[in-house]
């Protein structure tokens, strides 16, 4: 028996989706930004024209299959039988869209919301392979992301899928609750992002020989800054949206996510800047611009639910995580990740997934993801903390190793790293034949010899 459909979305928040979903193209605008500026300059055309082939890509592979895999809460789907309770694993729509009326109902405007996030979710790896990922595998490795990898998990979370089920079946509180795709978007892309890093290697130069990291700064400090800020609109756009068509939120409680939405950003920016501030005398650039975006991905999830204050602790643990993330990824585990994606979306990600059963508090009356009605949070506390952790379990017990898997057949077939000589003579001219700076820029040889 399929659950119970979410009650269709009124005229006013129908109209609030439509006006919020035309902002989260500013979050992919903003990423695409924050990684062409933490590259080198000699890169930078080509970080630009990868993004937009790979919201292109994004977009083509979703609705011809992504849709059909994900669907929607209350849609058609496959599901098993354990034990008497039914688990529901993948959708079951036309592939095309074939038979989708686009007429401001909830699915129409949860497949075009979907088609934007899974752009967003494809444009987070580049950052960790800024510099050395060629542009024909970064749109290959897209199509297995947007065809299967994103579906699949935003199903379980979105589509009525069995982490949503998790309340429904075993009483874990809400089931996994991701209301604007903390871990649906940014840690899926984050956890792609850290299989490409391994993939590819890091980049040549940034390792001596005894192996300790080089600094290699990103070309362009403005790029990331404003990113952030265009970033913002994004995700204002995401989180509202998000909240409508999958938590049943109402319009009443909009205000609210965009006020979390910012403290978490606010918040996390200060761990950043001031803990870089402590080890280095003066506050980082590009590390409290990535703190910024972290608290943004980490405020996704429980951004309907969390009271200000917790907003805010979500934001400043958020901005702590990200800094010594990307400290510890590149010293201990010589993963070079130039646009610290994986500390941002994965790590972030992943925390604020965590921080719904910390911080939420669910309405007396809320339909889940899974369209079950439950009349009462009571109870939800300890069971929806460990409905969270089977929902961050699952991410790097199954997602993690499901994509490294995919682009690791994917680089037997077509080698995802550009040539030594592209590395150094640049992507723009080894991939596009001109640089983005050719007036005013000259490059300096920064390689060593191994």
């Amino acid at each position: 028996m399929r659950p119970l459909p979410v009650p269709a979305l009124s005229e006013t928040a129908t109209a609030l989706c439509i006006i919020f979903i035309l902002l989260v193209p500013f979050a992919g605008a903003g990423i695409s930004l924050i990684n062409t500026g933490l590259g080198r300059s000699r890169s930078a055309a080509h970080s630009m024209l990868a993004s937009l082939c790979i919201l292109a890509i994004a977009a083509s592979i979703y609705f011809a299959f992504g849709f059909a895999w994900q669907g929607y809460i209350g849609r058609p789907a496959h599901a098993l039988t354990v034990v008497g309770r039914q688990w529901d694993w993948m959708a079951a729509e036309p592939f095309f869209l074939r038979g989708l009326r686009f007429d401001g109902s909830s699915v129409s405007l949860a497949a075009w919301l979907g088609m934007l996030s899974v752009g967003l979710a494809a444009l987070v790896p580049l950052g960790s392979g800024a510099d050395r990922w060629r542009l024909g595998a970064a749109c290959a490795s897209t199509a297995l992301l947007a065809g299967w990898t994103y579906p699949l998990f935003a199903h379980w979370v979105w589509g009525g899928g069995w982490l949503a089920e998790l309340g429904v079946n075993y009483g874990l509180g809400h089931g996994f609750v991701d209301a604007g795709g903390s871990s649906s978007i940014q840690a899926v892309g984050g956890l792609t992002a850290l299989a490409i890093a391994w993939i590819l290697g890091p980049r040549r130069g940034k390792y001596a020989m005894d192996g300790m990291p080089t600094a290699i700064p990103g070309h362009n400090a403005v790029f990331v800054l404003f990113g952030c800020l265009v970033a913002l609109m994004g995700w204002l756009g995401m989180n509202c949206a998000g909240a409508l068509l999958f938590t049943s939120t109402g319009p009443e409680r909009l205000p609210l996510i965009a006020v979390n939405t910012m403290l978490a950003a606010s918040a996390a920016t200060l761990p950043t800047a001031g803990l870089t501030r402590m080890r280095f005398g003066k506050p980082d650039a590009s590390l409290s611009a990535n703190g910024w975006v972290g608290g943004l991905v980490a405020s996704s999830a429980a951004c309907p639910f969390a009271t200000p204050i917790g907003a805010l602790m979500i934001g400043l643990v958020a901005g702590a995580l990200v800094t010594f993330s990307v400290q510890w990824l590149e010293s201990r585990l010589a993963v070079d990740d130039p646009g610290g994606a994986i500390s941002v979306h994965g790590v972030a990600g992943i925390w604020g997934a965590l921080s719904v059963g910390l911080f939420a508090h669910f309405p007396d009356r809320m339909v889940n993801a899974a369209g079950g009605a439950l009349r009462s949070s009571a109870g939800a506390g300890s069971g929806q903390w460990l409905a969270q952790i089977v929902g961050v379990a699952t991410l790097i017990g199954l997602v993690l190793p499901m994509t490294y898997g995919l682009n690791w057949l994917l680089d037997r077939i077509y080698p995802q790293r550009v040539a030594t000589e592209g590395e150094r003579q640049g992507m723009d001219l080894h991939e596009l034949g001109a640089g983005a700076y050719p007036e005013f820029m000259t490059h300096t040889d920064e390689f060593t010899q191994h």
